[in-house]
């Protein structure tokens, strides 16, 4: 990878987590008004058709993207993120963007610790540190003890646990299949499996809220392709500790479009966590230069 390269993949993640913010919060403003269910439905549409057209265009078509020998764990991993998205969505709406993304951000500290048991990587003392520290801040943004704890704050805890068990099968799946075949098995397997659902808690939405709607789908298509660039022009070592911006994004729109309150507790806690993630983030890539 050529140094320009590189810091065209890092412009492109920044970008990436800004309309994945965006993103965020369009689903909160529509979910407080609409089920859950029928919006991922609506916006797994979208999703299919653009993975469908996308492997269209690739080398050998649609039968080869399509194409897996792991069928099973493609249909695992992609149910487990279209639940994901209906996990954070309700967490939005129940403790608000800033809350949700700083307790969501404790991700990679998840994907360290299950590294072991799930793909059979060694975890060092080190990171079990970090992992440890990592979840300290959990807590601090939690603050169980401190007040009547909310049962809701175990919600965006739950998104980031079944995010992590999906980022270390897409890690497994990538053994055998290429990005493209995820790629399409994530779309195709969460739109048929949240048909059903979506279409049974179906509610009329005003013309204001469909282009919300078509906001919605444009920009996870959009977040999604340009996801897909970045990791064609850097190493993901290189761009995942700016993941993290998501959660500065998603504070900055919380704050002037929802009236959220950045809470002492919740600076802090984000902050260790942050530096945790880091630490795990830059051992790993030690690693990865040292194998």
């Amino acid at each position: 990878m050529t140094e320009q390269n590189t810091r065209l993949g890092i412009y492109l993640m920044a970008l990436t987590m800004l309309i994945f913010a965006l993103q965020d919060a369009i689903s909160q403003h529509l979910a407080r008004h609409y089920n859950v269910y029928m919006i991922v439905m609506i916006r797994y549409w979208f999703f299919a058709a653009f993975v469908i057209a996308f492997a269209a265009r690739q080398a050998g078509g649609l039968r080869k993207v399509a194409a897996t020998k792991r069928p099973f764990l493609q249909i695992f991993r992609a149910a487990l993120i279209a639940c994901e998205i209906c996990v954070m969505i309700t967490s939005f709406v129940h403790l608000g963007l800033i809350e949700s993304h700083a307790v969501f951000a404790a991700y990679p500290l998840l994907v360290a610790a299950l590294s072991g048991p799930v793909l059979g990587e060694k975890v060092g003392w080190r990171r079990w540190s970090a992992i440890g520290v990592g979840f300290i801040g959990v807590l601090v943004i939690l603050q169980p003890g401190m007040t009547v704890f909310s049962p809701f704050a175990i919600i965006p805890l739950i998104a980031a646990l079944m995010f992590a068990l999906y980022g270390l099968l897409n890690r497994y799946a990538a053994r055998f299949d290429g990005t493209a075949t995820s790629f399409f098995w994530t779309g195709v397997v969460g739109a048929i499996l949240l048909t059903p659902i979506g279409l049974w808690h179906w509610e009329a939405m005003t013309p204001t809220d469909w282009g919300w709607m078509l906001a919605l789908c444009i920009t996870g298509a959009t977040a999604h392709w340009l996801l897909i660039r970045c990791y064609e022009l850097t190493e993901a070592s290189a761009l995942q500790p700016f993941a993290y911006l998501q959660l500065v994004f998603a504070t900055i729109l919380g704050l002037l479009i929802f009236g959220e309150v950045l809470r002492l507790n919740v600076a802090i806690g984000a902050g260790i966590v942050i530096s945790a993630g880091m630490f795990t983030l830059i051992r790993a890539r030690r690693r990865e230069k040292a194998a």
